[in-house]
């Protein structure tokens, strides 16, 4: 038997059903017409919002990364919660005008970013974070073309890095932004070229769930931006200190100590340097927001024995939760948190492994599970859903086509 990762606090039962939002699974399965089905819980993300308002230092800023979760209600409901959007192509720039959102309150990074999404970004207002000269270059010589000047940062790789994150981003070689003793150089350019200085962006990480780490990692960025504003001679208008905040997935995670973070940020922002003094100060989060606010309803279309084990086959899979199935960034496979929705409060019972509907071993939900007896026209949830699901994952794998999305 293996061990099933943490469901989060705060989801309800009703008639021993998972619920979300006063509605039983079974309701909202009815409610949606079909399964598979995303389900996002308002109540989570405004509960996840204001226990970080109240950790955090005032004077931070809180920005949401469109890249975790861009269902366009998700994004409307968080534009009342958050300070400012960070997208990662035009294909978001695209969303967050679709969504009603001030374009001024957006940053853009990535690399390899196209002529005519600089085009269309610096048209709206948004604040282009460069990754290179080449790309800054480019940038100019756009607002040029068009007329207009451009909002720009620079966005910094860092010497360091932000230890035990699932996936780091600064530190050594990397695709991005710009080395960080380069980039004094460049924000000149950028201010002697007419540009609006709009600051640096540094992020380092993601998915950590050590604070001390974190706290550690946001000093480092402090004392960096410093000393490139120092360089470059000029106020910074802006810092997005990058985010990092994980949550919990696995067996043995914990979540993530946002006091203390929060109280270690108070003290450094008491003593920041002259040139700090008037920073716009900023973090960004996609996951920790709005991941443990998302489940994922899937059907029992069929249970079967193969040499002792017991299957249980969903009508969804990998082609909406690839996370969940082990192929996206993890060596080892370990179980996400998963129940069986339809009978949330019953005891485990059985042993069984819930696989999904598609023709690969790959398409597996959990492994060897301890889960109630559960039969065909039964609801599996998958936990911790609300990012990196429905638009990170291979929805047209083998024609089968997205899940129904809903937020409640």
């Amino acid at each position: 038997m293996k061990p099933l990762g943490p469901i989060p606090a705060g989801f309800e039962t009703l008639d021993g059903e998972l619920a979300i939002g006063g509605k039983s699974a079974s309701a909202l399965a009815d409610k949606a017409g079909s399964t598979p089905l995303f389900v996002y819980s308002k109540a989570m993300l405004d509960r996840r919002m204001a226990d970080l308002r109240a950790a955090m230092p005032d004077r931070l800023r809180i920005h949401y990364a469109v890249k975790a979760n861009p269902f366009r209600p998700l994004l409307e409901h968080m534009a009342g919660k958050v300070d400012g959007f960070d997208i990662a192509s035009g294909g978001e720039l695209a969303m967050i005008l679709a969504a009603g959102i001030d374009p001024e309150k957006v940053s853009f990074a990535g690399p390899g970013k196209r002529d005519e999404e600089i085009e269309a970004a610096i048209g709206v207002g948004a604040t282009l974070n460069c990754e290179s000269e080449g790309e800054a270059r480019r940038t100019l010589a756009i607002a040029g073309r068009i007329g207009k000047v451009p909002r720009v940062a620079i966005r910094v790789n860092p010497d360091f890095e932000l230890r035990g994150s699932g996936m780091k981003m600064g530190g050594g070689a990397k695709p991005f932004g710009l080395d960080a003793e380069r980039v004094p150089a460049l924000a000149r350019e950028l201010i002697a070229g007419g540009a609006d200085w709009r600051g640096l962006h540094i992020f380092t990480g993601s998915q950590a769930l050590d604070a001390e780490a974190i706290i550690e990692t946001q000093a480092n960025v402090l004392k960096l931006a410093a000393k490139i504003a120092e360089e470059v001679g000029e106020v910074l208008p802006k810092l997005n200190m990058g985010g990092g905040f994980g949550i919990p997935y696995f067996n043995g995670d914990a979540s993530v100590d946002i006091a203390a973070i929060g109280t270690a940020l108070s003290a450094r922002f008491i003593d920041l340097p002259d040139v700090l003094s008037e920073t716009e100060l900023c973090i960004e989060l996609g996951r920790f927001l709005v991941g443990e606010a998302g489940v994922y309803l899937t059907r029992i279309v069929d249970r079967k024995i193969s040499h002792g084990t017991t299957y249980l086959v969903t009508d969804g899979g990998l082609h909406h939760q690839l996370a969940a199935s082990g192929n996206f960034g993890t060596v080892v496979r370990r179980n996400y948190p998963v129940a069986i929705a339809s009978k949330f409060t019953a005891e485990p019972e059985e042993e069984a492994s819930i696989v999904g509907c598609l023709c690969t071993p790959l398409d597996r939900l959990a492994d060897q599970g301890h889960f109630p007896q559960a039969e065909v026209g039964d609801l599996v949830a998958v936990f911790c859903a609300g990012a990196y699901g429905a638009s990170a994952s291979p929805a047209n794998f083998l024609g089968q086509g997205p899940a129904r999305e809903i937020l409640i």
